[in-house]
């Protein structure tokens, strides 16, 4: 049925486009009749009213009504698209300047965390090592020729001051009948040994150190190389 229908009315407009090219027709030749000074036959006063009569029943069509319901459905249609489409930009470029606040307020945090944490640890570790100033203090002012005691004294600080540190948890590398480990030890000499086997370490130059399973300075050792 609504083929039908739309045919009907597609044949209604294919019929007001020929009245349309049949009144202009008309229209010339009456104007051709007028200039001559004639009258308007009856004939042609009776396709003029039926062309103005079709032509205003192909404007009244439904068919042409369609059309333009067509024309403004779509129109609306994309108008309402490009509202959604601008409508979820501006939810994303807000959702973005929220993450770019967060993310600042959270280095900021961070930041400060780190600095209120590092400002502890060392208090901790002055605090520490107080006792051991005071010591030294006290050592400086003794007025004593014995130099058993003043050494003796020396060492209890050293032993201290050792204490203090490893609280800290800073431990000592062990380089004595070690093998070569360039993890942990810094070879700066190589040297010719038959008693030994290559790549132990011969001797220590300079003591190294790990604070919580990282090395803040290798050990300086010399290395055997037989061949």
């Amino acid at each position: 049925m609504e083929d039908e229908k739309q045919e009907e009315e597609l044949e209604e407009a294919l019929e007001a486009e020929e009245a349309a090219e049949g009144q202009e027709e008309a229209q010339e030749a009456a104007a051709a009749g007028e200039k001559k000074g004639g009258v308007m036959p009856d004939w042609l006063k009776k396709l003029r009213v039926k062309e103005y009569d079709a032509a205003k029943d192909a404007k009244e069509s439904p068919y042409a009504a369609s059309e333009e319901n067509v024309a403004d459905s779509e129109t609306e249609g994309a108008s309402g698209e490009a509202e959604q489409l601008q409508q979820a930009l501006k939810e994303k470029e807000d959702q973005y300047l929220r993450l770019q606040a967060e993310y600042a307020n959270f280095r900021r945090r961070t930041t400060k965390e780190k600095e209120e944490l590092a400002a502890v640890v060392t208090q901790n570790i002055l605090t520490d090592m107080l006792p051991l100033l005071d010591n030294f203090d006290r050592a400086m002012a003794a007025e004593s020729a014995d130099l058993d005691a003043f050494k003796k004294g020396i060492e209890m600080i050293y032993g201290q001051f050792q204490d203090v540190l490893k609280k800290s948890g800073l431990e000592l590398i062990q380089t004595e009948g070690a093998t070569f480990d360039p993890n942990f030890h810094q070879a700066v000499m190589r040297v010719e040994n038959p008693e030994m086997e290559d790549d132990q370490i011969a001797q220590e130059l300079q003591k190294g150190y790990i604070v919580k399973g990282r090395v803040i300075r290798p050990s300086m050792v010399q290395v055997v190389a037989n061949s």
